[in-house]
């Protein structure tokens, strides 16, 4: 069973950058399809981005792309969600997740694992 461990949350001004990781133990992420969500006070947990077990194939909610990259460090065991040009509305706990399966990989219900999360606070 993985455990995932997200870290690098924190306080940007708009348009800003940060750089979220997850460190997974247990388990590799290779073997599994990765996620990232967020959930924003009184929201419901909505997906951000996703890649997949080869590394090969990325997903992004329409919110993000363009401005937010996730990668990965098979090396690192890491998962990465570089996040750039913040806005306020960004303002959320990411979560990281993993998944046996590659399928409906922005339905949070999909994902097997989760981490803690992160919070990320972005300033007007």
């Amino acid at each position: 069973q993985v455990q995932l461990v997200e870290s690098g949350g924190g306080l940007v001004q708009a348009g800003g950058s940060l750089r979220l990781s997850c460190a997974a133990s247990g388990g590799t992420v290779s073997s599994y399809f990765m996620g990232w969500f967020r959930q924003a006070p009184g929201k419901e947990r909505e997906f951000v981005a996703h890649i997949s077990r080869s590394g090969v194939i990325t997903d992004y909610a329409d919110s993000v792309k363009g401005r937010f990259t996730v990668s990965r460090d098979i090396a690192k065991n890491t998962v990465y969600l570089q996040m750039d040009s913040l806005k306020p509305e960004d303002t959320a706990v990411y979560y990281c997740a993993a998944s046996r399966s590659g399928t409906r990989r922005r339905v949070r219900d999909q994902y097997d694992y989760w981490g803690q999360g992160t919070h990320v606070t972005v300033s007007s």
